[in-house]
């Protein structure tokens, strides 16, 4: 039995790889560790889930330890570059590097869009040795003078077919052009086709070829069913009984809305789902992801941004809700079970005017199955369930994912910023009222309205002008009241106002004239002017075609 050590792997990382339970090499590994360790550029082919990461993860870091990377570290010039085309299979290939990085005192790190770039930044500024990175990030930091790779010595292509499938390769040209020609390049793929035969042909020198096993050799380590169900209504009591088993199950969806929307389905049926899809924030596809990968839900509800790289270990069953529309999508959907040596169970739902299609799909796969015609309570169907869960009630989990999220955010920071939010969480919430209540443009005081007092108790000691119109000597006299409030009115001199008529209102309706004898008020808004003379006023009869109220003559 060939080991680690034998293929020249460092005693270190040898025992770091044993406390993970790692101890026998993959055949990719065996084959192509000896090769990619001198330093010569290589080409593995073989299926997802074949130990591919490992294959170039322990020849980078030797290498990098044995030309002493840590001593030569700079900002923002990494000395080895992994090229992954998502999100998620970058995050796992640094699950797998850093353990292995941190054993020979190297730093790395990941680099992906969709987050915040400051702590990408901070990172790339205190100096790393190895960067995992997505291209678009990538060369977005690069437009930004943030990182360069002409340090670069050893560089990896993870699923470059996908990479080729997603359109990356003319950024993936842009960023190899930037590295030096004579560094280390090595290339993982299942396939060959969608140019990345030239990506080969162009950037790779003399490489060594190791392939494990042709793409369909994977269809042989796992069940194939192929179920036929009469209609959408029998098929969604399908999919929630093959979703009722105690172990993991993934399930494929085309889009993303009925991913979300059959997760939903499924938790209110008492089975605890998540999903996984594009519309997520990273945050939450980690979140939905850790769940899955712990055990905390058994089922994922995801799209094909799941079919690439994710690993999760344990999959029991892999259900293609959705069929694919190519073999090779099929191919790496399926490819989530039976990982490692491991068996799996791989089902494919088929309404009856799909048969054709998925009849093709399966020849061009290399899947020689039936098609069998089912329901949900079919003897068949409950023995690729196995043994039912539990089920859950969904007030349960709802309550569990807002226990969760009381409790998100309440992290170690003494800065300022984190005092107040802390002492706004502390505080009692404040009352709705006006403009700034709750949820609205502007906040309300966090006082309470007895604390606050009324308006005039909260301004009776502050000095205030007088108004326009009033007696200035009065105001200062009175101890800052105003000017106007120092004499009562009296109801003459209230009714003297003059008011431009409202629609439809008749003129001598709206002038009211002082009483007799009465002194004209010389406040604001009085009328102390003599009455119009019958030329400039309008017969009482007569009356505006338009004169809104909104309009009227306000004292200034």
């Amino acid at each position: 039995m060939t080991t680690f050590a034998a293929l020249g792997v460092p005693k270190t990382l040898v025992e770091n790889l044993a406390a993970q339970g790692i101890t026998e090499p993959f055949p990719i590994q065996v084959k192509s560790l000896t090769d990619s360790m001198a330093g010569k550029d290589v080409l593995g082919r073989g299926r997802t889930g074949s130990g591919k990461t490992l294959a170039f993860a322990l020849p980078m870091v030797t290498r990098l330890s044995e030309q002493e990377a840590a001593y030569r570290r700079k900002p923002g010039r990494p000395l080895a570059l992994i090229l992954a085309p998502t999100r998620e299979l970058a995050t796992q290939i640094n699950a797998t590097v850093e353990p292995l990085a941190n054993e020979l005192g190297l730093k790395t790190t990941v680099i992906y869009g969709g987050v915040s770039q400051q702590r990408q930044e901070k990172a790339l500024r205190a100096g790393v040795d190895i960067v995992i990175a997505c291209p678009g990030r990538l060369e977005d930091l690069m437009r930004q003078k943030l990182i360069t790779l002409e340090s670069v010595e050893i560089t990896v292509l993870d699923e470059a077919d996908h990479m080729a499938d997603l359109g990356f390769l003319p950024v993936v040209k842009k960023l190899l052009d930037t590295t030096p020609a004579d560094g280390q390049r090595l290339l993982f793929s299942a396939t060959l086709d969608n140019g990345v035969d030239k990506i080969v042909n162009r950037y790779m020198t003399k490489p060594v070829t190791h392939s494990v096993d042709d793409p369909q050799a994977s269809v042989t380590t796992m069940e194939h069913h192929v179920l036929l169900i009469g209609d959408q209504t029998q098929k969604k009591q399908l999919i929630v009984q093959l979703a009722s088993g105690t172990g993991k199950r993934l399930l494929f969806m085309r889009t993303k809305h009925h991913a979300r929307k059959l997760a939903k389905t499924l938790t209110d049926a008492g089975i605890p789902a998540v999903d996984l899809h594009g519309n997520l924030s990273q945050n939450a596809r980690d979140r939905n992801l850790a769940e899955f990968s712990s055990g905390d839900v058994r089922v994922l509800v995801a799209t094909d941004v799941a079919a690439r790289g994710v690993h999760v270990d344990d999959v029991e069953l892999v259900v293609h809700v959705d069929p694919p529309t190519e073999h090779k999508a099929y191919l790496h959907r399926s490819g989530r079970t039976a990982r490692a040596g491991s068996s799996g169970t791989v089902v494919t739902i088929t309404l009856p005017e799909q048969k054709s299609e998925v009849h093709k799909l399966m020849k061009a796969a290399g899947v020689d199955v039936a098609f069998e015609t089912v329901k949900a309570t079919s003897p068949h169907v409950l023995s690729l369930v196995g043994d039912m869960a539990e089920k859950i009630d969904p007030r349960t989990r709802a309550a569990l994912l807002a226990s969760r999220e009381t409790t998100r955010g309440e992290g170690n920071s003494t800065g300022a910023n984190a005092q107040r939010k802390r002492a706004r969480r502390g505080t009692a919430a404040p009352a709705a009222g006006g403009r700034g209540g709750r949820g609205g443009r502007g906040r309300v005081a966090a006082e309470s309205p007895s604390t606050q007092g009324n308006r005039a108790e909260r301004r009776k000691d502050q000095p205030q002008a007088p108004r326009f119109g009033s007696d200035a000597g009065s105001g200062s006299s009175s101890g800052g009241s105003r000017g106007r409030a120092a004499e009562p009115r009296t109801t003459s001199e209230t009714s003297s106002r003059s008011r431009r008529p409202a629609s439809g209102q008749r003129v001598g309706d709206a002038v009211r004239r002082p009483a007799a004898g009465a002194p004209a008020a010389q406040g604001r808004g009085s009328s102390t002017s003599a009455p119009r003379s019958e030329g400039a006023r309008r017969s009482g009869g007569t009356r505006r075609a338009s004169a809104p109220a909104s309009n009227e003559r306000r004292p200034r």
